[in-house]
């Protein structure tokens, strides 16, 4: 099946409920990137979260996710839409280490922790919205809860997972964001974090194979919540050569002929999707003319 995310209200409609399978999603985004395990399970959990930031906007709104903790890994962007679409790239796609002392991808120390998580949005106004957190955990499931509770005011439990085939393919992808509503009374906060501390990981309902709304059956109980609606999720980038020569025009002219002295053209390679585009020497030369 396709990758789709699910929105669902529960405990008395005093929560509002994300949950999404990104498996294909991320398995697109790691092939394009070579990212080997321990990198790949970083740009996934950020991936999904993104989806579901995404699914939280509305219209033509967008979102950018911006991750630098200081670890060998880089940082990592993130880019997603209220329309299922995301991308994502990240500085060093080639980090692998051992499995850490859990028996689990050591996404921590390839994120590292002394950083911020940034969330810029593009929602319409002349200046978009940004909030900036430090990293609490590098784990990143726990850093963007922290970031939805200390930059948005919403308490939120964030549950992010991947799995890693032995041929660096994607088992399985996905998450969910359950969050407190104003409306909440504090009996439901109360069950609420109680029920979070008996969770079972995201990562092994993952594994055995549960679908998004299987996933909050498991963690808040299936008599406890109720679907809303439902979205395809894609790995999806806008990048095109029009956008490409816009970039090179805003250069020095100088710099332009140079391209056109020594290489006879440019190739301009996108960060997200890593595709390639060749602009002439001839495109190249309109650009100083005009």
């Amino acid at each position: 099946m396709s990758d789709y995310l699910i929105r669902g209200l529960g405990l008395n409609d005093e929560v509002r409920i994300f949950a999404v399978d990104t498996t294909e999603t991320i398995n697109e985004a790691v092939r394009r990137h070579g990212a080997l395990p321990t990198a790949a399970a970083a740009l996934g959990r950020s991936m999904s979260a993104g989806v579901i930031m995404g699914a939280m906007l509305k219209g033509d709104d967008k979102a950018t996710i911006t991750i630098e903790g200081g670890g060998p890994i880089g940082a990592i962007v993130v880019d997603s839409d209220a329309h299922g679409h995301v991308r994502g790239y990240l500085g060093n796609p080639e980090v692998h280490f051992d499995l850490n002392e859990h028996g689990k991808l050591d996404v921590r120390r390839a994120v590292g922790t002394e950083g911020y998580l940034r969330v810029a949005k593009d929602i319409g106004l002349k200046d978009n919205f940004v909030g900036s957190v430090e990293l609490i955990s590098g784990e990143l499931g726990e850093d963007f809860s922290y970031y939805f509770y200390a930059s948005e005011q919403v308490p939120s439990i964030v549950a992010l997972g991947v799995l890693v085939n032995p041929d660096n393919t994607i088992q399985s992808a996905g998450g969910f964001v359950i969050q407190v509503l104003p409306s909440a009374s504090d009996e439901t906060i109360e069950w609420l974090n109680g029920r979070a501390q008996t969770m079972t990981p995201v990562s092994k309902l993952l594994a055995k194979g549960l679908s998004p709304e299987q996933v909050i059956d498991d963690a808040i109980g299936k008599e406890n919540w109720r679907q809303l609606d439902s979205m395809p999720v894609s790995f999806e980038c806008n990048c095109s050569k029009e956008r490409f020569i816009n970039a090179i025009s805003a250069l020095d002219p100088k710099d332009i002929m140079t391209m056109i002295k020594e290489d006879e053209g440019a190739e301009a390679d996108c960060h997200f999707c890593r595709n390639k585009q060749w602009i002439s020497k001839e495109e190249l030369q309109e650009l100083i003319t005009h």
